[in-house]
């Protein structure tokens, strides 16, 4: 028989069997304890897989990349800090660099068309087709969303048809077609890829940053234009501020994302090239295309220590609107 077939089998039928099974046997045990301890086992009984599968899927690779990120490339060698050394000196820095154009600009992008949309969509009666609209890129995966646009932004020298979009647009309007997907200069390649991650994140924004500014008393708002405060005061002394804690909610995710960010670079760039290279790029690009598995290790640690201070700080919100409440 097929080892697919086998595999499928295990999933459909073994999973779900071995979990009832615990489902039984913890429900049998906690029966047969007294009542003091049957209430201080259950959670612990009930949280054992979760504990299981965390350790062993989250806590362990963690523990071992960092242990790999201190060996030569084969680990089998101790480095110390060799690998790390090679990545604030080499080609690990210029992606480091790019990271930070990713998460200030996405961030920027996103809440602020965001933002904007928000609050104009709220004043028009087609409103939630329009936030419909703005939310459909976020169902596409970020390679189709890679293919889309690079027929938008196809690239023809000047005096030859251009069959992209943009460059198209360009032309009719007087200027030189511009090559966004290669040209490195300011960086225009890197900007044009934030672009497309924007176009996907704008209705997200849109809609968590809606909900919010529907939740804020019409009363209130009132009041203020009654006193002779003009719009832009009452979205300025009102609105933002109270709609601060849902912007550092989507500004949080935005952030993990550009630094996370790898399938547009690995799509459009041929995985970093032109100056695009991002962290998530080159941690591939040492693990799989150079066999260099303590720099690729090295690599997935700094953009874990990229990505804790943006946790502890979500975290720590969260912990202080909880004490608010």
């Amino acid at each position: 028989m097929d080892s697919r077939i086998i595999t499928a089998l295990e999933v459909v039928l073994v999973v779900p069997a071995v979990l009832v099974g615990y489902i039984w046997a913890t429900e049998r045990l906690i029966g047969l304890a007294s009542g003091k301890w049957r209430e201080r086992i259950r959670p612990w009984l009930w949280l054992t897989p979760a504990l299981v599968l965390l350790t062993a899927f989250l806590i362990v690779p963690t523990l071992q990349t960092v242990w790999y990120s201190f060996h030569n490339k084969d680990g089998t060698q101790w480095r110390g800090l060799d690998n790390y050394s090679w990545f604030l000196n080499g080609p690990g820095l210029a992606s480091l660099v790019n990271n930070i154009i990713w998460v200030v600009f996405l961030t920027l992008g996103t809440i602020v068309v965001g933002l904007a949309v928000a609050v104009l969509a709220d004043r028009v009666r087609y409103e939630s087709f329009a936030k419909s609209i703005l939310f459909m890129p976020m169902a596409i995966s970020g390679v189709c969303a890679a293919l889309i646009w690079k027929f938008m932004y196809w690239y023809q020298v000047p005096g030859v048809p251009q069959t992209g979009v943009v460059n198209e647009v360009l032309t009719k309007t007087g200027q030189a077609p511009i090559p966004f997907l290669i040209d490195s200069d300011f960086k225009i390649d890197t900007f044009a890829l934030i672009f497309i991650m924007i176009w996907m994140w704008t209705g997200f924004g849109t809609v968590i940053l809606s909900a919010s500014l529907k939740s804020i008393s019409s009363e209130l708002l009132e009041a203020a234009r009654m006193d002779g405060a003009s719009e832009w005061q009452v979205f300025r002394k009102i609105t933002f501020p109270l709609l601060s804690p849902t912007i550092a909610v989507v500004s949080t995710t935005m952030i993990i994302t550009g630094l996370k960010a790898f399938d547009l670079v690995y799509t459009l760039t041929a995985n970093g090239s032109y100056d695009t290279q991002v962290i998530a790029n080159e941690m591939y690009n040492q693990y799989f295309n150079f066999g260099q598995y303590g720099r690729g290790a090295a690599i997935a640690v700094v953009l874990l220590i990229a990505i804790i201070p943006v946790m502890l700080f979500n975290i720590r919100r969260f912990q202080f609107q909880e004490g608010i409440r």
